[in-house]
């Protein structure tokens, strides 16, 4: 079992302690054996957080950033909200992370919900259905500039007369779903992801979602073992490590082999805390699976 450090909870205080920081949480994480970092893809912080008001970096800006502070650990935004980019920008977006970071980018993709920063920043936050109308668009048009074919794309939302993307990616990023939504998310799961990561962390309900993307990628003809399986584990270990390890060991009779945690909100110490996955968690996972 592989261990990923999700880091969301930018401490207010002086601004120039942020970047030193980010670049510490990530630099530990690489040291203690993680194989992915992720940011979240907001403007505002999360009012589950904190306040919108506290601080939140930009974060595909961040991620090129810690390429240059990382060599080996693979950077993702877990997920990418599809209203703010458009798609073509945000495949070359990506690709430039990856070409730097010399083939440890990620695309993390997602339908968006953090309503109050689109009205805040004048970006469109169309109906649901739309959005994942457009992030299906936005699926189809990455994979067509990770490819041979640069000619147009003609979708119902978007309109590109070329998909040139020069140059290529180092190693054509994986592209990683988030969510568990039975209809749309896990069929677009089946369809076009090379990873799900599940937000649910109940083993028994974990179960009912892996089923039903199992019937999903029957229906398209897929093989659901193609599909890298991760799960968003968001408690802190060391309440329990026995017991977290137990659920680990659970997942991974399902099919995960990567768990997602780090620093819960409030944390005064992330990096400390990040140090502490390192030593006492990320051995320990790797003897499950």
């Amino acid at each position: 079992m592989e261990l990923a450090v999700h880091f969301i909870d930018f401490l207010p205080g002086d601004p120039a302690i942020l970047g030193p920081t980010l670049a510490d949480a990530a630099k530990a994480a690489e040291e203690g054996g993680a194989t992915l970092f992720t940011l979240a893809d907001h403007f505002f912080q999360m009012e589950n957080v904190g306040r919108a008001e506290d601080p939140f970096l930009e974060g595909y800006t961040s991620l090129g950033f810690l390429a240059g502070q990382t060599t080996t650990i693979d950077l993702a935004l877990l997920v990418t909200g599809v209203t703010y980019r458009y798609p073509g920008v945000l495949a070359k977006v990506v690709t430039t992370l990856d070409v730097l970071s010399q083939g440890r980018s990620m695309l993390g993709l997602g339908a968006a919900w953090y309503e109050r920063e689109h009205t805040a920043l004048g970006i469109a936050y169309p109906p649901l259905r739309d959005r994942f109308e457009m992030l299906e668009e936005t699926l189809q048009i990455c994979r067509q500039m990770w490819s041979d074919d640069d000619g147009p794309y003609h979708g119902k939302h978007y309109r590109l007369a070329e998909t040139i993307c020069a140059p290529q990616p180092i190693r054509r990023p994986p592209i990683l779903i988030g969510g568990d939504g039975e209809r749309k998310t896990l069929r677009l799961v089946a369809q076009y992801a090379d990873v799900w990561n599940s937000t649910t962390s109940d083993v028994d309900e974990l179960a009912h979602k892996v089923d039903v993307l199992h019937r999903h990628c029957e229906a398209v003809g897929r093989n659901s073992a193609e599909i890298r399986k991760t799960v968003a584990y968001p408690v802190n270990p060391f309440d329990d490590v026995d017991g977290y390890l137990k659920t680990a060991e659970r997942y991974a009779q399902l099919g995960v082999d990567m768990v997602n945690t780090g620093p819960l909100p409030g944390n005064p110490d992330p990096v400390g805390f990040i140090r502490r996955l390192g030593d006492e968690l990320a051995p320990r996972l790797a003897e499950i699976g």
